[in-house]
């Protein structure tokens, strides 16, 4: 499973805004059909748990691990 900082790289690597920066960074992203994606990523050092990383993916995220791959 990522670490959250990998998860912060794909961010800042795919285009997403960093909108707040408080004890979480704070993501957006606007796709291409002008809905908005969010996500919070912890500014912890550990790996993110199996069932959370699926949903992060699958909800905030909605990119597939192949993707994600590419960006980190």
């Amino acid at each position: 499973m990522p670490k959250w900082k990998e998860l912060k790289r794909f961010c800042d690597k795919d285009g997403w805004e960093l909108y707040k920066d408080t004890d979480h960074y704070f993501y957006r992203k606007t796709d291409e059909n002008g809905n908005m994606r969010w996500t919070k990523i912890s500014k912890g050092s550990g790996e993110i748990h199996s069932k959370m990383w699926k949903e992060i993916l699958k909800k905030q995220l909605k990119v597939t691990q192949e993707y994600f791959n590419t960006k980190i």
